[in-house]
C-alpha cells in the first residue's frame, strides 16, 4: 500500500510504514496494553515520524460519543480544586478522553447553566462537586440520562453516584481530638453554607461532635466566610474579640486556617499555647506554614481518579459501586495543643 504523498496522513499510511494492519494500529492507539511491545514502539514510531493524529470525530459519530467529559467547580482559585483538576485530567486522559472544565463561583444558577452549556457541547458525562445542585438541574441530566458523578461527599440518594466522605463525620474527628486535649470553648471559620452541602456539612459535624460531649457551639461564635487569606484574617478577629474567645478554632478550610495563623501572628496570640487552630484539606502549604497545620487530610488526587475511573465505567457499561467512600485522615502537626489553663 503506497503512502499518500499529499494530504494529511491516514490510519492507512501508519499501518504501510510499519508494515501492520489498520486494526494493530487502531489497538495500539485505544488499548496499548493488549498489543505487543514491538509492535506497539514499530505503530508509535510511524505516528510520530508522520504527524499522524487519529479521527477522532469519525470515532465519536461511530460511537455517538464526543470523547468528551464535562466539569463544573466552584473556582479554580483554590489549590485543592487545581489538584482535583490535574487528576481529573490525567486519568480521563490514559482513556481517550479530553476533559472540558467550567466554574460556578457557589452559585447553583451558574452552575446549571455551565453544566447545561456542557452537555450542549456533547460532554459524554459529568463531575459535579456535592450535592446542592439546583432541583432543575438535577431534571435536566435525568432527562438526558446524562452519567454524572458527585465529587467531594456522599448521598443517600438512590440515583447519585458519588465519590467522596461524609463531611460531618470527617471534621467530628477533629473536634474529638480537641476534646480529648481538654478544650471547651470553641469557635468556627466556615464557609459560606448557602448552597454549599460540604460547608455546611462541616458545620452541622463540630455542632453533633460537641454535642455528644455535652457541649453547645455558640452561634455567634460560627463565622461564615468567602474561602480567602484577608475574609479568614477579619474572621479569626473577630472570634478573638468575644469576652471569651475560643480557645480552638476549628477552620472549614486550609485557606481560613491558615489566613487565622496568619492574624494570630498579628495579634500577637500564641498558636497552640492560646488557641488551637486546625484545618482541612491538607495544603502542600499546611506543612510549611508556622506553626505547621493540624488539618484534615484529603486524599485528593485519589478522590478524582476514582471520579474518573466511575465516568469511565459507566460509559464502557461497567458496573461500579454507586458510592465510593474515601478516608479522611487526622493530621497532628504544631497548631494545636493542650486547652490553656484558666
Amino acid at each position: 500500500m503506497q503512502i499518500h504523498e499529499v494530504g494529511l496522513p491516514t490510519i492507512e499510511d501508519v499501518a504501510a510504514r510499519a508494515d501492520v494492519s489498520t486494526a494493530t494500529v487502531s489497538r495500539v492507539l485505544n488499548r496499548p496494553d493488549a498489543v505487543r511491545e514491538v509492535l506497539r514502539v514499530r505503530v508509535l514510531e510511524a505516528v510520530t515520524h508522520l504527524g499522524y493524529v487519529p479521527n477522532s470525530g469519525a470515532r465519536a459519530l461511530k460511537l455517538q460519543r464526543s470523547g468528551t467529559v464535562g466539569a463544573v467547580f466552584p473556582t479554580i482559585d483554590n489549590a485543592i480544586f487545581a489538584k482535583a483538576i490535574d487528576a481529573l485530567q490525567q486519568r480521563l486522559a490514559d482513556s481517550g478522553r479530553q476533559l472540558l472544565i467550567a466554574t460556578s463561583n457557589y452559585d447553583p444558577q451558574v452552575e446549571m447553566r455551565q453544566a447545561i452549556n456542557l452537555a450542549r457541547s456533547g460532554a459524554d458525562a459529568l463531575a459535579l462537586c456535592g450535592n446542592s445542585q439546583s432541583r432543575e438541574l438535577l431534571q435536566f441530566l435525568r432527562q438526558r440520562e446524562l452519567k454524572t458523578v458527585h465529587a467531594m461527599t456522599i448521598s443517600a440518594e438512590p440515583d447519585r453516584v458519588c465519590v467522596g466522605y461524609d463531611n460531618a463525620s470527617a471534621i467530628g474527628k477533629a473536634v474529638r481530638y480537641l476534646l480529648d486535649l481538654g478544650h471547651r470553648r470553641f469557635g468556627m471559620l466556615a464557609g459560606v453554607t448557602l448552597h454549599n452541602d460540604r460547608a455546611a456539612g462541616r458545620v452541622a459535624g463540630v455542632r453533633q461532635a460537641l454535642a455528644l460531649a455535652g457541649l453547645q457551639l455558640d452561634p455567634r461564635c460560627v463565622i461564615e466566610m468567602p474561602y480567602s487569606l484577608e475574609r479568614a484574617r477579619e474572621g479569626f478577629r473577630r472570634l478573638m474579640q468575644a469576652p471569651q474567645p475560643p480557645t480552638a478554632v476549628l477552620c472549614a478550610i486550609d485557606v481560613l486556617a491558615i489566613g487565622a495563623l496568619l492574624e494570630a501572628a498579628t495579634l500577637g496570640i500564641e498558636v497552640p499555647r492560646q488557641v488551637s487552630v486546625t484545618g482541612f484539606d491538607d495544603l502542600e502549604m499546611a506543612r510549611h506554614i508556622h506553626p505547621s497545620l493540624t488539618t484534615m487530610h484529603v486524599p485528593t488526587e485519589r478522590m478524582w481518579h476514582m471520579v474518573a475511573d466511575r465516568i469511565i465505567a459507566s460509559l464502557d457499561q461497567v458496573p461500579m459501586p454507586r458510592v465510593a467512600e474515601v478516608e479522611v485522615e487526622l493530621i497532628v502537626r504544631s497548631s494545636t495543643g493542650p486547652a490553656p489553663s484558666v
